[in-house]
């Protein structure tokens, strides 16, 4: 099993700035998360922002820059969320993935739109 990447649209609300990236599709991550020169690709400074304490893969703790209001868009759906500021990577969480009721294929490394609800995202509401 290998990773999966995904190409995505992100776009700062505020100032209609907007970039492709290619995201590591991580289910195992809660958030969207963009490395810094992304965050200031899109126009957002970094020490004016809130930030949030995350717990790592290693248990450690980090207050970490958390950017937004932003648009993504994957395949023709789209959530707004904020995004968490680190790494060197863009990572594609759970959240945006469940946003957008998009389900990922390790057999096949693909991401995509749940076959259950090809047309309209569905969303759990209890």
């Amino acid at each position: 099993m290998g990773s999966t990447y995904a190409d995505i649209d992100i776009e700062n609300l505020f100032q209609k700035q907007r970039m492709r990236a290619k995201a590591l599709v991580d289910s195992g991550s809660v958030f969207l998360t963009v490395p810094t020169h992304i965050a200031l690709q899109l126009g957002f400074d970094t020490t004016e922002v809130s930030t949030r304490e995350v717990v790592l893969a290693d248990g450690t703790r980090k207050a970490v820059p958390m950017i937004g209001p932003l648009r993504v868009c994957f395949l023709d759906r789209y959530c707004d969320l904020s995004a968490l500021v680190m790494g060197d990577e863009p990572l594609f969480g759970a959240v945006p993935m469940d946003m957008m009721d998009l389900v990922l294929h390790p057999a096949t490394q693909t991401l995509g739109v749940n076959p259950q609800s090809p047309f309209v995202p569905v969303a759990l509401a209890k």
